[in-house]
């Protein structure tokens, strides 16, 4: 008797499903299939278990953001970078309008230049009162002398002691002068150094080598004190940000290895190490899907790159990209060869490679 319809489709459909998975073997024995392919069917011959001693846990790659921004309130003249743009260390960036504190300056070393006539004047006049003091002095001496052989009065003995003493206070007196004018000079260098400074805040210059984020103003625009112009990104100091359970944190320690394969590049494992645990839980953010997982306590935690390894592969470096962290809890457990580190390809011949 014939099959029925029906039986011969289930035949056929089995036929067919078991001729796909020899293929599919095959193909991967030879290396046909792409590199995201072969570490998805690695996964899944694991059957997406880690080994004891092994977790694994959401994450989101995040770089060290720093602000350019203003020191004192101006006016934009111009912005020199782009989003996108990497900058080098000190690289300047933006200039504000600095007119008005040019011509604070100047008016400033007018005035240190007056203050420093004003001294020569008060040393001079110290001289010519030194002069009259010791006349004065010497006028009192001889009249005292005088007074002995009762050759002049008494009073005009006074008199000579009064100018003595006249003089002596004028001496004095001409002397602070020159103190005033000496801290009038030390006031008006420090005022001129306070301004050049500020001419050359004018000018934003990057902290370090970055790629610019955000433009966040234009050249016209004005400025408070702590406007923010652009944001960059730190490429040597990129980060997963974890979370994790309660339950397993105590035993993650600050040091330990893991491995990071970001959601669009799985066929990848970036190593990293864990530098920082935070010291109290917390409820797990809000970005977290279900409702169930963002009522449990987590500690959050931070799995940097190697710097070295972050500027050979500098091109390539993103931040926000969401993806997987798998940590080994016990380091006398190696690492299973599916876990194993892989790096993308070589992005820049210019540079040596790693390898």
């Amino acid at each position: 008797m014939a099959p029925k319809p029906r039986g011969r489709r289930r035949w056929l459909l089995g036929l067919l499903v078991v001729a796909i998975a020899a293929a599919v073997a095959v193909w991967l024995l030879r290396g046909a299939f792409p590199p995201s392919l072969e570490w998805l069917l690695g996964i899944w011959a694991h059957g997406d278990r880690l080994p004891e001693g092994f977790i694994s846990t959401n994450g989101r790659l995040e770089a060290t953001e720093i602000d350019v921004a203003t020191k004192l309130p101006g006016r934009i003249l111009e912005v020199l970078a782009q989003e996108g743009d990497t900058v080098a260390a000190q690289a300047v960036l933006a200039r504000l309008d600095t007119a008005s504190l040019e011509a604070q300056l100047r008016q400033t070393r007018a005035e240190a230049a007056r203050v420093e006539h004003e001294r020569e004047y008060a040393r001079a006049l110290v001289v010519q009162r030194e002069g009259e003091q010791e006349d004065a002095e010497r006028e009192l001496g001889r009249l005292q002398d005088l007074l002995g052989r009762k050759h002049v009065s008494v009073d005009q003995v006074d008199q000579a002691r009064t100018q003595a003493k006249t003089a002596q206070a004028a001496l004095r007196a001409a002397r602070i002068k020159v103190l005033e004018t000496e801290a009038a000079i030390a006031s008006a260098t420090a005022q001129i150094d306070r301004i050049a400074v500020d001419i050359t805040e004018g000018t934003l210059r990057a902290p370090r080598r970055g790629r610019v984020l955000y433009r966040l103003a234009e050249p016209g625009e004005v400025l408070g004190v702590g406007g923010k112009v652009l944001t960059l990104l730190d490429l040597s100091d990129v980060y997963m940000v974890l979370f994790l359970p309660e339950t397993v944190a105590g035993r993650v320690a600050v040091g330990a290895e893991v491995r990071l394969q970001l959601d669009a590049a799985p066929e990848y494992l970036i190593p990293a190490h864990i530098d920082f645990v935070a010291p109290r839980a917390q409820f797990t953010p809000k970005q977290v899907e279900t409702r169930t997982e963002r009522e449990k306590l987590v500690f959050r935690a931070k799995a940097r790159i190697d710097p070295a390894l972050l500027t050979r592969y500098e091109p390539l470096v993103k931040s926000g990209l969401p993806g997987v962290a798998t940590l080994r809890l016990d380091p006398a457990v190696p690492w299973p060869e599916w876990l194993a580190p892989k790096l993308p390809p070589w992005p820049d011949p210019s540079r040596p490679s790693p390898d």
